[in-house]
């Protein structure tokens, strides 16, 4: 046996024992102390701006700084609205690289200019709560949405919509703030029984409400995002929700059904309290009775020639009464409506 059968296996011993005591060294990750180790308050809570401005681009966000690492939750409550922002993160240390607040919601409704609460809360590693700071901001004005705005409801019906209300029992077609609103003070109220038809009521968006005989849209459907608020009481099961946005193809200032194209969106079985949805125009379809079909014009789903959103509210006739409301309609391009 040579020399150098001895050399090898002494040095690959020799590494392997240097390797363990590096390890035993550099240690990687949180200490235990860190971790299970006595929690203590370093620095209060506190809040960086208390009369925020969104409107104007500020912001705020909450500062506090503790002995280890905790598992924490920034709830921030609209006082008048019912809003609700939350924040969660694992760190020592709160400051604006992880709890800064742009005036956007995590459940709706949105916010808008009201008191809020604001509650931060600490727990360690055994979900014990260790830390529970509890104070106030104020919401001077709330965020600008950039976007073409379709109706908000703040001012009640406006008469450059059409409608059509069927003569049923209990028919509601109002602009309401029995609740609270998913943007404002005010939404539209819509409901009925129509024993004898599934349409209850349809509502027209037309184009030129705005002043223009289309909506002033992007060329590309897969940039432009149609985006809405609804909320359907709990005792409510019965909601069919037509969406149908009508093209002008040939630029007459109408809409020709057998010629031009009108592409659609139904939802049912809608979650209670206020819910986002947010259509991609590229995405809507021609629908017959419910079912994909072939459009009737083009088919190239061109939203810049878009001249009414329809909006019909529709349940079985044997179902019995039927209620939503409806919120904030406006088309955001690029991505959906962040609330």
């Amino acid at each position: 046996m040579n020399r150098l059968q001895h050399i090898l296996p002494l040095t690959i011993i020799l590494s392997l024992l240097m390797a363990c005591e590096r390890d035993q060294d550099e240690f990687v990750g949180p200490s235990l102390a860190n971790l299970y180790g006595d929690f203590a308050l370093l620095e209060e809570g506190d809040i960086s701006n208390r009369e925020v401005d969104f409107a104007a681009g500020e912001n705020t966000h909450v500062t506090a700084l503790f002995s280890q690492q905790v598992t924490w939750e920034l709830h921030i409550t609209g006082k008048e609205s019912g809003a609700h922002k939350l924040i969660t993160g694992f760190s020592a240390e709160l400051s604006s690289s992880n709890t800064l607040w742009n005036g956007t919601t995590t459940d709706l409704p949105m916010f808008k200019a009201e008191m809020c609460d604001v509650n931060l809360r600490a727990f360690n590693a055994q979900d014990s709560l260790v830390y529970d700071y509890v104070d106030s901001l104020e919401v001077i004005s709330s965020r600008i949405i950039d976007g073409v705005f379709v109706a908000d409801f703040e001012n009640g019906i406006d008469p450059a919509w059409g409608s059509f209300v069927q003569t049923g029992a209990n028919m509601s077609f109002n602009t309401s703030s029995e609740i609270a609103a998913g943007q404002g003070d005010s939404y539209l109220d819509i409901g009925g029984e129509v024993s004898w038809d599934w349409l209850i009521l349809y509502v027209d968006f037309p184009g030129d409400a705005l002043g223009a005989p289309t909506y002033p849209l992007s060329a590309n459907a897969s940039e432009v995002y149609f985006n809405f608020f609804v909320y359907t009481p709990e005792e409510i099961a019965n909601e069919v929700i037509l969406l149908q946005f009508m093209e002008d193809e040939n630029g007459d200032d109408q809409h020709s059904g057998s010629t031009e194209d009108m592409y659609s969106y139904e939802l049912t079985n809608v979650s209670p309290g206020w819910q986002k949805v947010s259509l991609k125009y590229s995405d809507l379809q021609a629908l017959v009775n419910g079912q994909p079909s072939d459009p009737a014009g083009n088919g190239l789903r061109e939203a810049n020639k878009l001249w009414n959103i329809r909006l019909l509210y529709l349940a079985d006739p044997s179902s019995g009464y039927s209620q939503s409301y409806f919120d904030y309609m406006i088309f955001t391009e690029g991505d959906p409506l962040v609330p």
